[in-house]
């Protein structure tokens, strides 16, 4: 199952739809692209900024996402030429019906020469390229 950067965040840090996100992926192989290392930090710090979490938690969460990462639980796929290529084949692929954004185009390109399906992301945009390019989707939450 392939991740974007905001679901696992919910894994690791307590947001109202953490458990069924949690609940998803038990006993699923997970993956991302190796750009969720820095934008899981960008998140943490975020949400540390906006006071939804604290700093300890924020230490706490960014912790525990590198062990999972160093243990191979989460698997990051590298980022290629062939990927950026992908990427921007997937851009082209998705205009004018969807406004992608180069970091989802990117996470849509490691997801796909991954194969690690389905894509899990609430991102409606994200959501709306998939849909498009026929990859398979995780259900979202109620």
């Amino acid at each position: 199952m392939y991740l974007d950067t905001a679901i696992l965040v919910k894994l690791f840090v307590a947001e109202p739809d953490s458990e069924f996100f949690g609940r998803l992926v038990d006993g699923q192989s997970v993956s991302s692209s190796a750009i969720a290392y820095t934008g899981f930090w960008s998140a943490l710090l975020g949400q540390e900024r906006a006071r939804a979490i604290t700093r300890e938690q924020r230490r706490r969460g960014w912790a525990a996402f590198r062990r999972n990462v160093e243990e191979e639980t989460i698997l990051l796929v590298p980022l290629s030429e062939a990927t950026f290529k992908k990427a921007n084949h997937l851009l082209e692929q998705c205009h004018p019906k969807v406004a992608l954004r180069s970091l989802d185009a990117l996470h849509l390109a490691a997801c796909d020469q991954i194969q690690d399906w389905p894509l899990c992301t609430t991102d409606p945009r994200m959501r709306q390229a998939a849909e498009l390019l026929r990859f398979p989707l995780t259900p979202l939450s109620s």
